[in-house]
């Protein structure tokens, strides 16, 4: 599998190379709902991937069927989402998605067919949503084959040790681009392996 995605990067040896080396990534087809995959972004924000899981599982257990229904998540006292291992600052971003929700506004049927950017100046209209947790929606959820998150820190560590270069800051991000360009329309995956490089999950370098 990973000989046949290192044809996809053929424009650059240098990932290619990388490609080849790696252990195959499969490829999800099936997309997970944009809210459920906020309420999951959020909670798991800044949280090792158990840390994060233990309190998913423990919030969504205040739910039936553990379905955070928009209408329940606004009325449940913030002490019992604290018990679940909640931070305020988290509290008020999952009840900024509630909302959003229950306004009808992050409808799959109404946003699944938007362009990439168009779907994230949409998501990050929500207060505690930036533009890099837009992207892991559209990368992890529903599997956007042309995402470049270059806020991303482990993509720069991973790109900046494999194309040897050590700007920062604007510079770094333009050049990231730039390098980029060649793995269009691919470069979700690309990012993948890059991950994959320094056998990381994705980690957020800014605040969302």
């Amino acid at each position: 599998m990973s000989a046949s995605h290192a044809v996809i990067f053929v424009q650059d040896p240098v990932l290619q190379t990388l490609v080849l080396n790696s252990a195959p990534i499969e490829l999800a087809s099936t997309p997970r709902p944009i809210y459920e995959a906020l309420f999951s972004s959020v909670i798991s924000q800044q949280l090792s991937v158990k840390a994060a899981a233990t309190i998913k599982a423990r919030f969504l257990a205040l739910f039936l069927e553990n379905y955070p229904e928009p209408s329940l998540v606004l009325s449940l006292p913030v002490e019992v989402m604290r018990a679940a291992g909640l931070s305020r600052q988290k509290i008020s971003y999952l009840q900024n998605i509630a909302h959003h929700k229950e306004a009808g506004n992050l409808e799959d049927s109404d946003l699944v067919h938007l362009p990439d950017e168009e779907l994230i100046s949409r998501l990050v209209q929500i207060k505690g949503i930036g533009r890099w947790t837009a992207e892991m929606i559209l990368m992890f959820a529903l599997h956007r084959p042309d995402v470049m998150p270059v806020d991303d820190l482990g993509i720069y560590n991973a790109m900046k040790r494999l194309y040897q270069f050590e700007e920062t800051g604007k510079v770094a991000k333009a050049k990231m681009l730039q390098l980029s360009e060649s793995w269009r329309p691919n470069r979700t995956l690309a990012c993948r392996y890059l991950w994959r490089s320094l056998d990381n999950a994705p980690e957020v370098s800014s605040a969302s």
